[in-house]
């Protein structure tokens, strides 16, 4: 073993400059090294394409279990989840989690959510000009998850609030952190008093009780599946769908090439999920002390995961801060990797799928208004998106 010492950087993750455009600060730390010691964060940053993937499969080596978040009150608040686990543990966790977000199980909804968003998307268009975050990135999935897991009532009019919260919390103790806590608190403590009842029959929500009821996941563990739903699922959407719409309009070329040839959908929504990430850091520690490129990483370290890095690295993606649909990156990290992969990727897929089908379909260029982001210290999406024109197809 080498047992040289990381290359060091004082750049912060979590600085409101590098959350709102991280980029710039990623190909700076990539240049370091493919490992390098912030002690800004106390943690050791994986910031290059083959470490993060090699990482993100080593569960035995870089655990997930009390670890995701960048502060101990989260990690401890999501002890026993899926999310914060490992195998043998998290295998039957995510089970009853991804039991009704397989592609088999989703094949339903396609054609519902189809529907759905081109209904949206026609009437938007019709308008000639609105606000795309609220309209349509926001408005969509908020409507298919609460129907999905069978959300009613506040729960259906708290989801934004407690789906942000359930992400800003995962970020270090700073002051978006402190504010959050108290409303992610509201999602953890419906989450922990919900009964079969309280979720509409039939809805994937009342089927984790019943999974629970057979002693397919072990007891009082529904609530925290479907903590997960609303936590990891809602916010990372909204941001993609904005993301989608963003993109479109600054290349207007990349849309005609899918307006051209629509089986080019799937690589347009890889190709965004590459290039801007919802999730660009994710946390994991070290259960030894491992080496990567001649660089230690001693047990016990916290090690950030730069999901936004990798996905820019030139030594995978030729021309990488270049966006085109025709590159279709299937093997991009926004999703994870390994035994972590997101549980809801078929569920995002499809909405966003059918939003771009329906935008390529239906408008030829978007004119948009300057995009407002809001530092916020895991999901990097858009607050507001005033599209201005639209020119129809």
């Amino acid at each position: 073993m080498t047992d040289s010492a990381a290359p060091v950087s004082d750049l912060d993750l979590f600085d409101d400059e590098v959350l709102v455009d991280p980029y710039p600060s990623y190909a700076a730390l990539r240049e370091l090294g493919a490992v390098v010691r912030l002690p800004a964060n106390d943690a050791y940053a994986l910031t290059r394409y083959d470490v993060i993937r090699d990482a993100l499969a080593d569960w035995e080596t870089f655990s997930s279990a009390g670890a995701i978040g960048f502060n101990p009150m989260v990690n401890e608040a999501l002890t026993g989840t899926s999310l914060s686990s490992d195998p043998p543990a998290h295998t039957r966790l995510r089970a009853a989690l991804t039991a009704n977000l397989s592609p088999r199980a989703l094949r339903g909804l396609k054609a519902t959510i189809e529907a759905k968003a081109d209904a949206l998307v026609e009437e938007l268009v019709a308008k000639g000009s609105f606000e795309a975050i609220d309209a349509l990135a926001r408005a969509l999935p908020l409507e298919i998850v609460a129907d999905l897991i069978g959300f009613t009532g506040h729960v259906r009019d708290n989801m934004l609030r407690w789906g942000q919260a359930a992400m800003q919390v995962l970020g270090p103790m700073n002051q978006r952190t402190a504010e959050s806590f108290p409303i992610a608190g509201e999602l953890y403590a419906w989450c922990s008093a919900v009964t079969a009842g309280d979720l509409t029959p039939g809805s994937v929500g009342r089927g984790i009780f019943e999974a629970e009821a057979r002693g397919e996941i072990p007891p009082d563990t529904a609530g925290h599946i479907i903590h997960q739903y609303l936590g990891a699922g809602v916010d990372t959407t909204v941001a993609s769908i904005g993301n989608v719409v963003a993109l479109f309009a600054r290349h207007p070329d990349q849309l005609a090439l899918v307006r051209e040839n629509p089986a080019l959908v799937p690589a347009a929504f890889n190709e965004t999920l590459r290039f801007w990430p919802p999730v660009n850091a994710w946390g994991r520690r070290a259960t030894r002390d491992v080496e990567i490129d001649g660089v230690l990483i001693p047990a016990g370290a916290k090690v950030a995961v730069l999901l936004g890095a990798g996905n820019r690295d030139p030594r995978h993606y030729p021309d990488p801060d270049a966006f085109l649909v025709e590159r279709n990156p299937i093997d991009h990290l926004s999703f994870g990797y390994g035994p972590h992969g997101c549980a809801g990727q078929g569920l995002a897929r499809l909405e966003a799928h059918a939003v771009i089908t329906s935008l390529s379909r239906r408008v030829e260029r978007l004119v948009v208004g300057p995009e407002v982001r809001v530092p916020s210290n895991v999901t990097r999406s858009i607050e507001e998106l005033p599209v201005l024109e639209v020119f129809p197809a």
